[in-house]
């Protein structure tokens, strides 16, 4: 998907060319507009300040080719972060060639796994993901090979220990020494237009004009003689990186980004030298994947996705508006730290809209809905206990193939008899491993869940719940309230149908007491949560309990009932010691919300989770994963960084 030669086209005038209008631009001129057009409207640089204590490398990624199963036409999708790049799509086969790259920074504390991801295209608006891989990148840096080109294993989505093709994988780490010489190459290849590896005069002349760098022009003959150490009259790559190098250090010769014409200088120089290395990459063509994408899924819908977003039938978006008006919402996956994609049906976004974000969905709560949502919660229970109800599980797991990994359940298909025996499934031992479990003033996460956790009520209000006026009174009720929650700690955990629905203890301590509180039977997805017509937490039917901890102080944990979910069942009793980690009950059918409400200064959240909180995005997590420390007993040792941490898969 290159953009095509910087050569003039034919028939166009010579630079040199007489004219009494005005000059014609040069040829890096056009160069650089041409690119221009050509990145209009796509993918943006993913580019923020870097520390340089935070820069790590340049990876390049290159998806080579597959060897399938079956024929069909395949695309692959490279997933780093928050961005996500797709290839082209290949011939009718089953071995797909791509042959397609591109450019990644690593950060020391960010994003170090690229997922692969490989979908079959025999379908109009759909096509179907049939394996994925994963590649650490911190593992490529730490070799000493070159390049490393590897053939991995294709995952089944519901099942990794079911290998569904191979696939080649090219991939190598750029060090933060050779970037500057890379760049320097780059540059000289675009203006060295008889190829032969040099730069004459005229060309370092235009090159540095190109710069834009008015005090650098105004000294090319200067700089040329600086740059031509040997004296042969030409500056060739090493010299022109050595060039580059130096005056990087004392004041440096580009002033706009070659490629793109943005200036320069609003960060530092390293900044400044890494966006022009990716911004010739892409504008050059060398980036053959395309790019603009947030999710694997959305870059394998190609045309029918863009046609769907130029007719707004469906909309994309980093946090609030993604979870409370789309169909597709996005949560950021904290331990390969991507975006991933939960999709729900059209049907049913339609009709939470309908009832959820209206004034005409507020006349229906306040006259009969909530006893409509009642009476088909109860019918579907009952379904869902029914012997009938098992041949549902295959193709519930279908429609969650890549969400729902059979290899960590406890019990094969067969062994369900109903479909709520499989939906409140165990897991086998040692599935989701729990951080530091021998330290009580490490709190946990206490759900397979998308997770939004605030420093305050105030705060939730401000980035999340926008429902009629929330209060921790409201949600604990009279029966389990003191004034010691209100400035405290609040952890949402939202359960989707497809995630285990067992629940565990977040902390070690003492169950003083389960209060029932009866409500509604709300769906908790955001379209209702970002409702102003409605309350789900302080409305829906919940159990309130009260763990007394010498940690943490008192914590208040809430299950919510919601659609669907009529039954909260506890495995635990009042008076029970439990340790955090331990099983502590679970939700039968349906989407469903555990709350955990700490009070003022007992805990200080983990700084990713607030983060993304704080851009009303929520977190992918499992349980066990590390949930934050306690404020009030200093542990003995610093803060164990979440990397250092073994998670689940």
């Amino acid at each position: 998907m290159g953009h095509g030669s910087s050569r003039p086209d034919s028939g166009e005038p010579s630079p040199d060319a007489d004219t009494a209008e005005a000059p014609v631009p040069s040829r890096f001129a056009r160069f650089r507009r041409r690119l221009r057009f050509h990145r209009s409207g796509s993918d943006q640089l993913p580019f923020k300040n870097l520390a340089a204590e935070d820069f790590a490398g340049i990876a390049r990624i290159e998806i080579i080719g597959a060897e399938m199963k079956f024929k069909d036409r395949w695309l692959a999708c490279l997933s780093f972060g928050e961005r996500t790049y797709r290839t082209d799509k290949s011939d009718h086969t089953e071995k797909p060639v791509w042959r397609s790259e591109k450019k990644v920074i690593l950060e020391r504390n960010g994003p170090h796994i690229a997922r692969i991801s490989v979908f079959e295209t025999n379908r109009l608006s759909r096509n179907n993901l049939v394996g994925y891989c994963e590649i650490d990148l911190w593992k490529v840096l730490s070799e000493d090979s070159e390049d490393n080109l590897e053939g991995l294993s294709l995952l089944d989505p519901s099942s990794s220990n079911t290998i569904v093709g191979s696939i080649s994988i090219s991939c190598y780490v750029e060090d933060p020494i050779e970037t500057e010489k890379a760049f320097a190459r780059r540059v000289l290849a675009v203006v060295d237009y008889n190829e032969d590896g040099k730069l004459s005069y005229s060309e370092f002349t235009e090159l540095i004009s190109a710069f834009g760098n008015e005090v650098a022009a105004s000294k090319k003959e200067e700089l040329f003689k600086q740059a031509d150490k040997n004296g042969d009259g030409v500056v060739d790559m090493d010299e022109l990186a050595i060039l580059l190098s130096i005056q990087q250090e004392k004041e440096s010769l580009i002033s706009n980004c070659p490629v793109c014409g943005e200036n320069l200088g609003k960060y530092d120089k390293m900044n400044d030298m890494l966006h022009m290395t990716l911004c010739f990459d892409e504008g050059t063509g060398n980036q053959s994947m395309t790019g603009g994408f947030l999710t694997d899924k959305q870059a394998s819908y190609g045309w029918m996705f863009k046609l769907s977003e130029w007719a707004h039938f469906a909309s994309y978006g980093i946090g609030l508006k993604s979870g409370s008006s789309a169909s597709h919402i996005l949560v950021f996956d904290r331990r390969t730290k991507r975006l991933v994609e939960e999709t729900i049906d059209r049907r049913i976004i339609l009709s939470m809209r309908a009832i959820y974000q209206s004034k005409v969905g507020l006349t229906l709560i306040d006259k009969g809905t909530r006893d409509l949502l009642r009476s088909i919660s109860e019918k579907q229970g009952t379904w869902m206990n029914s012997p009938e109800s098992a041949k549902d599980i295959p193709k519930f797991i279908k429609s969650f193939e890549d969400q729902v990994n059979m290899d960590e359940v406890k019990h094969p298909i067969e062994y369900f008899k109903t479909f709520n025996e499989f939906f409140i499934r165990e897991l086998k031992p040692g599935a989701r491993p729990i951080a530091y479990v021998e330290r009580d003033d490490i709190a946990i996460c206490a759900a397979d869940s998308r997770l939004m956790a605030f420093t305050s009520v105030d705060d939730s209000l401000r980035f999340w719940i926008k429902g009629r006026k929330f209060s921790i009174q409201g949600l604990l009720g009279m029966g389990t309230y003191s004034n010691a929650f209100d400035k405290g700690c609040l952890v949402i955990f939202r359960l989707a149908p497809q995630d285990y629905h067992r629940f565990h203890v977040p902390v070690s301590g003492t169950i003083e007491s389960f209060v029932d509180i009866p409500g509604c039977l709300y769906t908790v997805n955001p379209i209702a949560i970002n409702s102003k017509y409605c309350n789900v937490f302080t409305e829906n039917k919940r159990v309130v309990s009260l763990i007394s901890t010498s940690e943490f102080g008192k914590v208040a944990f809430v299950a919510i009932g919601a659609t669907m979910v009529g039954s909260i069942t506890f495995l635990k009793k009042e008076g029970d010691y439990v340790h955090k980690g331990d099983e502590f009950g679970y939700f039968s059918f349906g989407g469903s919300t555990v709350i955990c409400v700490f009070e003022k200064d007992a805990i200080q959240i983990d700084e990713d989770l607030l983060a993304n909180s704080e851009r009303s995005l929520e977190t992918l997590v499992s349980v066990g994963m590390t949930l934050g420390v306690s404020r009030r007993k200093q542990a003995t040792e610093e803060m164990p960084r979440l990397e250092n941490c073994t998670l689940g898969a």
